[in-house]
């Protein structure tokens, strides 16, 4: 029996809240988890960004990475740690570099997924090189805004091909109101996309592996209360439809971590949402679910570290490809298969198992932890870095009831 210790790296960016959170309950559990003959610990670290050679070993087993989607330099080093030494990473580089808006809106419609109706459009401006002028002049065509506009149908959204966080997002009742947010996009490249409107929910699920938390989202309200403290608000086939679509989405494009949001119209969920592969992990916004959050990162990265998880360099869309050819299966029974087919690339049945095993009494640490100063230090800590300073106490005592609620609710 082997003595082995497994290296977990937090590559950072603005992060305050959960890294801290994390680390602690990391250092409270202890663990030593007895598997295939070894007994394995754990050290978790902040991944510092400096030079590196591309033959420079990577020390980790396992890297949450919160920088990939921005940060080039940390980037780089991930995709070689995975070549290089299966570094294992939430989440897929490749496919976070490589999968805009359009390319899952386009993959999931092949699966039959009812995404509305959406185009994408060239962008008003350009950054000038000396091959635009002629390229532009030869092959692009002068195209009639309104017309697709009346196409989309209105109301509609126009958005970055590329964006989160709902940068540029804007609500469209009108051909001059397209026109006008058109006009001001500048060199962004922008997508167009029907409403569903009305509807009788908004939902996000954030899927972090085999793990489904789904949310009442009201984008309408400020930041603080934008996720709903709603339990039980959907039935359990519903629940079951989201649980298979989030799954089907994160699996396919190989993500760890992600959040979907749908929309139910008329009995019918529809994605309208769902490359959000560097979700919102702050308490200043999930508050009553922060906790579940740490706990579901946890649960994750401990047995992808343990079990020796690999992070395949490429993407493997074939099995789901099959299904969706299979035309005469209802789209329920289709949603399922590609569901299952999800859960076993999740080894969703092996983490239950492990789970189980291993971290039973995560609750109990964990709940415990968000009792105590360190817990409400860190609230404290992600609220002075965004609030005025005449706001930081009221907000962190909001976040931190909202905390105990979980709480309390969780036992």
């Amino acid at each position: 029996m082997a003595d082995v210790t497994k290296k977990i790296g937090l590559s950072l960016g603005a992060d305050i809240c959960w890294p801290i959170c994390y680390e602690h309950i990391m250092r409270d559990l202890d663990l030593n988890i007895a598997y295939k003959g070894d007994q394995v610990r754990f050290q978790v670290e902040r991944v510092s960004i400096e030079p590196y050679s591309l033959q420079q070993e990577c020390s980790y087993h396992l890297v949450i990475d919160r920088l990939t989607h921005w940060f080039h330099t940390s980037r780089e080093w991930i995709k070689k740690s995975i070549l290089l030494d299966d570094l294992y990473v939430f989440n897929h580089p490749w496919a976070l570099q490589s999968m805009e808006k359009q390319t899952t809106y386009t993959a999931m419609m092949r699966l039959g997924m009812p995404v509305p109706e959406t185009w994408m459009l060239p962008p008003k401006n350009y950054e000038p090189s000396p091959d635009l002028e002629p390229t532009l002049r030869q092959y692009a065509r002068l195209f009639d805004l309104e017309s697709i506009g009346a196409r989309v149908g209105y109301p509609c959204f126009i958005k970055p091909y590329d964006g989160g966080g709902w940068a540029g997002v804007r609500k469209i009742d009108n051909a001059e109101q397209l026109r006008e947010a058109y006009d001001a996009s500048g060199k962004s490249v922008m997508m167009l996309q029907k409403g569903v409107l009305p509807h009788d929910y908004f939902v996000r699920c954030i899927g972090l592996g085999p793990q489904l938390r789904v949310v009442n989202y009201k984008p309408e309200k400020p930041l603080h209360d934008r996720y709903g403290l709603e339990q039980d608000f959907l039935s359990a086939e519903d629940e079951s439809v989201l649980a298979d679509m989030t799954y089907t989405i994160n699996a396919f494009f190989g993500w760890d971590f992600n959040s979907c949001e749908a929309l139910l119209q008329d009995g019918a969920w529809i994605p309208i949402d769902f490359a959000n592969a560097c979700p919102d992990s702050q308490v200043t916004s999930l508050h009553y679910h922060f906790p579940w959050l740490i706990k579901a990162n946890i649960r994750w990265s401990v047995f992808c570290a343990t079990v020796g998880r690999r992070k395949s360099a490429n993407l493997d869309f074939r099995p789901y490809f099959d299904i969706a050819a299979d035309g005469d299966r209802p789209w329920r029974e289709r949603l399922r298969a590609y569901g299952e087919q999800a859960r076993k690339d999740f080894q969703a049945d092996e983490f239950e198992e492990f789970c189980d095993k291993h971290l039973g009494h995560l609750d109990e640490v964990a709940d415990h932890f968000f009792s105590t100063d360190e817990a409400r230090d860190a609230v404290h800590k992600k609220v002075v870095a965004l609030y005025p300073e005449h706001e930081h106490e009221q907000f962190t005592e909001l976040f931190w009831q909202r905390i105990q609620k979980y709480r309390q609710e969780a036992r």
